[in-house]
């Protein structure tokens, strides 16, 4: 499907317009970003990773009856999806302690959650993508409850579907977020699922084969997201 006009750009990604108006392009680019975008570089490979390990792991979700926005990888950097009303929230489920949760609340990292840890965020980088919960979304028209439920429960089911299948490959899904966006009266899970929004880590060694790489100025990051999807069986050519 060609692409129109540019819609929107992120951090690391664009979105782009087609000729039917649910539909809309999503291109992965190489560009990497960290600390509300204060922290930025380009790695070579990385748009098309995250295109390839998203496609996938979307496709997972799907066949496990979880909904999205995915239709089809269109090429090495695109995919053609659906368009969303998104919701203003980043809705995180925690495995293991990592990241904030360890500088709010002083947990040691890795920790194991007895139980997995969901937590959300208003989606806000001039704000830092603060702490919120489900009496900010009622008050300010975020979310309805029904739909806070939904999201809830949609990412703890992720969680179920996507844990042991990192598990199987000898990564641990340390954490992750998800957002989700309106369409046709439902919600969809939108956005992506790669290295760059969860933690993983390897199960034997703990070493980190996520976005932390580039945070913590560790190197070989598109080498660690390359191992990621050779374990996963993701295709990485064609």
């Amino acid at each position: 499907m060609n692409k129109g006009r540019e819609l929107y750009s992120g951090k690391a990604k664009s979105v782009f317009l087609t000729a039917d108006a649910e539909r809309l392009v999503l291109a992965f680019r190489d560009d990497a970003s960290a600390f509300d975008g204060t922290k930025k570089t380009r790695l070579d490979g990385k748009g098309e990773l995250n295109n390839r390990i998203n496609a996938y792991l979307m496709e997972r979700l799907e066949r496990a009856g979880v909904a999205t926005h995915f239709i089809a990888r269109l090429n090495a950097v695109e995919s053609l999806v659906r368009r969303l009303d998104m919701i203003p929230i980043e809705c995180v489920a925690r495995n293991l302690a990592a990241g904030s949760i360890c500088r709010r609340l002083g947990v040691e990292e890795g920790f194991a959650f007895d139980s997995p840890v969901f937590e959300f965020f208003l989606k806000d980088d001039a704000l830092h993508d603060p702490l919120v919960n489900e009496f900010h979304a009622r008050a300010f028209g975020w979310a309805t409850d029904e739909e806070m439920d939904f999201m809830r429960a949609a990412t703890f089911r992720v969680n179920d579907v996507l844990r042991p299948l990192f598990a199987d490959v000898g990564i641990v899904l340390v954490d992750f977020k998800l957002e989700f966006g309106r369409c046709d009266g439902r919600l969809l899970l939108g956005d992506e699922f790669t290295p760059d929004g969860c933690r993983l880590w390897d199960a034997a060694t703990r070493e980190k084969l996520d976005k932390d790489r580039f945070r913590r100025d560790l190197g070989g990051v598109v080498e660690r997201y390359v191992e990621v999807a050779e374990r996963l069986g993701v295709p990485l050519h064609g």
